[in-house]
């Protein structure tokens, strides 16, 4: 069964743009077309989130030294909203704020990220999770790379229509290595913005 659907992506920009003017409900309404529905969902939304773990890629050439930094990543941000009524499944979007760094062992100037979006029954299992790649181009000159990742649809099913959106989480991460995981585990970081003026 396939949650989630409709990857794209948009420029941290284009974002921004689009965001503007959303202050108040009623104004969320009209933007995002929901109409009345929205007043009638029986809960709050799933909580969406990235996992402490897997929310930062340091990738190391050798031992753990700045100088050994290849490229790295760092979700900062992540956003959804739903809407469900009646009996129908929860429809849920997702977005995620990411920024990219090249360190000074990276080789070339693209990368390609693994990241996940899993759905789970909150505290209890995961209910389905997908992995989708992500590939960065970091233009002449620059070590940082910024954008929002929009994932597209998300169709969580509901067991009857008393059952409300707080029953479910939406976690999203990088896929690592144990050692990578390790790192992220123990508090270690080096930043995207690491060695910048």
């Amino acid at each position: 069964m396939r949650l989630i659907k409709n990857i794209t992506k948009l420029t941290m920009a284009s974002m921004l743009v689009a965001s503007v003017g959303l202050s108040g409900c009623q104004t969320a309404k009209k933007v995002l077309s929901v109409g009345e529905e929205a007043d009638k969902n029986l809960g709050p939304c799933p909580v969406a989130f990235s996992l402490y773990e897997a929310s930062r890629l340091v990738e190391f050439h050798g031992s753990e030294s700045f100088a050994n930094v290849g490229f790295t990543a760092e979700i900062n941000k992540v956003r959804s909203l739903c809407r469900y009524v009646g009996e129908q499944p929860i429809r849920a979007d997702l977005s995620m704020d990411i920024a990219f760094g090249r360190g000074p062992s990276a080789t070339g100037d693209t990368a390609t990220y693994q990241y996940f979006v899993a759905i789970t029954r909150k505290d209890i299992e995961v209910i389905e999770k997908q992995i989708f790649p992500i590939t960065v181009t970091f233009p002449e000159g620059a070590d940082i790379v910024e954008l929002t990742e929009k994932v597209g649809e998300i169709i969580i099913p509901r067991a009857s229509e008393n059952t409300s959106g707080a029953n479910f989480e939406i976690i999203v991460g990088f896929e690592l290595t144990q050692e990578q995981i390790a790192f992220n585990a123990e508090g270690k970081r080096f930043r995207v913005s690491a060695g910048q003026n």
